[in-house]
C-alpha cells in the first residue's frame, strides 16, 4: 500500500474552494463584448459591430468553426447593445452597471448560487445525521465515506461545540490510508489534503507506511497512531515520511 499523498503536504492547506460551474463560452463571449463596449458611444458600438458582422462572414467560410457558439453570441450582444443605446438619449455611452440585461443574469446567478448553497447544506445535514445513526448503531466503521464526507465532519464537529469527533477523524484517516470509498479516486485524496485537518492527515499517512511494515496488522494495534497525531501531528507526518524513504 502506498501513501495517498506525499508527506511533505501533510501541512493544511486552504479548503479547496466549491467546483466551478461548466464553462459556457456564449457566455464568456458575452461579458468579453460588455467589457469592451464600456464607454462607448452609440457610434463606437456600431462601428464594433460591423467588426463583429465582419468576423462573422469570415468565420462562416471554416467548416471548423460551424460548432462555434462564442462568435454568434457576441454577435448578438453588439447587436443588442446598439439597439439599446439606439434608444437611450443621445450622446450615452454604455454602462454594464446600468445594462437591464445584465443586472437580471446577475441576480437570477445569486438566487441560483443560494438554492445550491441550501441543497449543499440540507445534503450535509442529512448525511450527519446518517453518520450520527451509524455511530450510535457502531457501524461506523462498516461504511465508506463518501465525497463531501470531509464537509459533514466539519458539521458533526460544530453541533458538538466544537469538540474534536475522534471516532469519525478516526475513520476517515483509515478510509483515507485504505483508499476505500471515494478515496479510491487519487483525485479525492488529493483534495482531502485541502479539506482534512493536519491531524487526520498525519494519522492517515502513518496508518498507510505502518500498514506496508505489517501487513494485516489490526486497528486495535494501531491506536497509539491517532494518539500521536493528534497531539504531535507535524512529528507524525515527518515520521510517516522517514517510513517512506525507509522503504526495502
Amino acid at each position: 500500500m502506498t501513501t495517498p499523498w506525499p508527506p511533505r503536504t501533510i501541512a493544511r492547506r486552504p479548503r479547496v474552494a466549491a467546483p466551478r460551474e461548466p464553462v459556457d463560452p456564449a457566455r464568456i463571449g458575452r461579458r468579453v463584448v460588455r467589457r469592451r463596449a464600456k464607454g462607448m458611444d452609440a457610434g463606437a458600438v456600431a462601428a464594433a459591430l460591423e467588426d463583429a458582422r465582419f468576423d462573422a462572414r469570415q468565420a462562416s467560410r471554416h467548416e471548423d468553426l460551424a460548432d462555434d457558439v462564442r462568435g454568434p453570441a457576441e454577435l448578438a450582444e453588439w447587436e443588442r447593445i446598439e439597439q439599446l443605446l439606439a434608444a437611450a438619449v443621445p450622446g450615452t455611452v454604455y454602462d454594464p452597471d446600468t445594462d437591464p440585461v445584465l443586472r437580471a443574469e446577475l441576480e437570477a446567478d445569486a438566487a441560483a448560487a443560494r438554492e445550491a448553497d441550501l441543497r449543499e447544506a440540507a445534503r450535509i445535514a442529512a448525511r450527519a445525521d446518517e453518520l450520527q445513526a451509524l455511530r450510535e448503531l457502531g457501524t461506523l466503521e462498516q461504511t465508506e465515506p463518501r465525497a463531501g464526507d470531509e464537509a459533514v465532519r466539519d458539521e458533526l464537529t460544530r453541533r458538538a461545540g466544537g469538540y474534536v469527533q475522534a471516532d469519525v477523524d478516526g475513520w476517515l484517516a483509515r478510509a483515507l490510508a485504505a483508499h476505500l470509498g471515494h478515496y479510491r479516486d487519487p483525485a479525492a485524496r488529493e483534495e482531502a489534503v485541502g479539506l482534512l485537518t493536519a491531524p487526520v492527515l498525519a494519522h492517515a499517512a502513518l496508518l498507510a507506511e505502518l500498514a506496508h511494515l505489517v501487513p494485516g496488522a489490526d486497528v486495535g494495534q494501531l491506536t497509539f497512531a491517532a494518539r500521536l497525531a493528534t497531539t504531535e501531528p507535524e512529528a507524525t507526518g515527518a515520521l510517516a515520511a522517514f517510513l517512506t524513504r525507509a522503504r526495502p
